[in-house]
């Protein structure tokens, strides 16, 4: 069969490319067309567009590049009536995804959408419920309470795991020890605290340089960051300036593995901190500080931001966000964080959620599930 796949950012790219490499397995004569990364370009097929030139986040940022989207989505749908697919997979990245699935629909394109990866409209814009209903014919999700979440609103799901599980599981460089990661990135013998600023300019330049600043008041250790690959080291340089912090590029999990701590921008990055056992603090930056923060709880519908403490269901990881997000209330956190007892219980509420989330195979499991789906179409 032939697949048409949009993943828009580095998470997608991930997720994507293992999804990619189960469908082979159940379908030897697989091709893909995509929207994506280096990652699922790997698993073979056609480049369409990569998530570099994809990834604006926020309101602004898309009203800035509004040609540039408007021609990504132009193309995409240019490349779908080509290929002329047997299914389209979106992944997560809903304000482009529900513009595609609706177009597909709308144009009376004979093929089923399947959506791999929820939208987190759990959180926020949960008006969207009504466009996936319309426009998706199967939704596949990852976490545990999205299948309440979607039965409230009598739309039935398909729940497979979380591919981050898969993905450290089967991830390379897993018996690597301390001392030759530390020796092939030219980094010292201090204990690191990794710095996961995230994949996108925007973000990257909003909580970098608050993280950056701790390397100075804990200098036992070493800072360093995990440079996402799509952006280039000029961008990280300028932003670190005369901080004593190392980047590391596409070695998230690498870096996780070795690392003691962790100060981690809201995103899949804790979920992947907490797999791992590493402790660590949840940051997110937004402009106008704690005016942001009363708006937060009048807009999003859940407790918490990270995926950590939602699935927990509790506060188990602190998450500075907006105006709490201070070097002082960091410097405060990170000193906890580093503290033998507060590790000990941080590291009880890992194995509590590594238990829900289950053992590997969402990715394979998703690939079944929609092969056999489609045989049925």
């Amino acid at each position: 069969m032939k697949y048409f796949i949009i993943a828009g950012e580095a998470s997608g790219d991930l997720h994507g490319s293992n999804l990619m490499r189960e469908l082979k397995q159940v379908d030897t004569q697989a091709t893909f067309m995509f929207l994506g990364g280096d990652l699922m370009q790997a698993q073979g097929g056609t480049l369409v567009k990569h998530y570099r030139d994809m990834a604006f986040m926020g309101f602004i940022m898309v009203l800035l590049n509004a040609r540039k989207v408007l021609q990504n989505i132009k193309i995409c749908k240019q490349r779908i009536i080509e290929f002329q697919p047997d299914v389209l997979i979106l992944i997560d990245y809903p304000g482009f995804n529900l513009r595609i699935a609706k177009f597909v629909k709308e144009q009376q394109v004979d093929i089923p959408v399947f959506y791999y990866i929820s939208p987190k409209i759990w959180a926020w814009k949960e008006h969207r419920i009504k466009s996936i209903k319309k426009y998706i014919d199967k939704m596949f999700t990852i976490l545990p309470f999205e299948t309440d979440f979607y039965a409230k609103h009598n739309y039935p799901v398909h729940y497979v795991g979380n591919p981050s599980v898969d993905s450290i599981a089967f991830r390379l460089n897993k018996e690597e020890d301390f001392a030759s990661f530390t020796k092939r990135n030219n980094l010292n013998e201090k204990p690191i605290i990794a710095l996961l600023a995230g994949s996108r300019r925007q973000e990257i330049k909003g909580c970098l340089p608050t993280m950056a600043n701790m390397a100075s008041l804990f200098p036992e250790y070493q800072f360093v960051v995990g440079g996402a690959p799509s952006v280039e080291p000029q961008f990280y340089s300028k932003i670190l300036g005369s901080n004593n912090v190392q980047v590391v590029y596409g070695q998230t999990y690498d870096l996780l593995q070795q690392a003691h701590a962790a100060i981690v921008n809201s995103g899949t990055a804790t979920l992947e901190t907490a797999l791992f056992k590493v402790p660590q603090v949840v940051v997110y930056q937004w402009k106008l500080g704690y005016l942001m923060n009363i708006l937060q709880q009048l807009v999003l519908k859940v407790k918490y931001i990270s995926l950590v403490n939602l699935i927990y269901e509790g506060p188990l990881v602190k998450e500075l966000i907006a105006g709490y997000f201070t070097p002082q209330n960091l410097q405060k956190e990170l000193t906890l964080i580093l503290n033998p007892t507060y590790r000990k219980k941080l590291e009880n509420g890992y194995n509590e959620i590594s238990q829900k989330l289950g053992k590997p195979g969402a990715a394979k499991k998703a690939a079944a599930t929609m092969w056999g789906l489609l045989k049925s179409f």
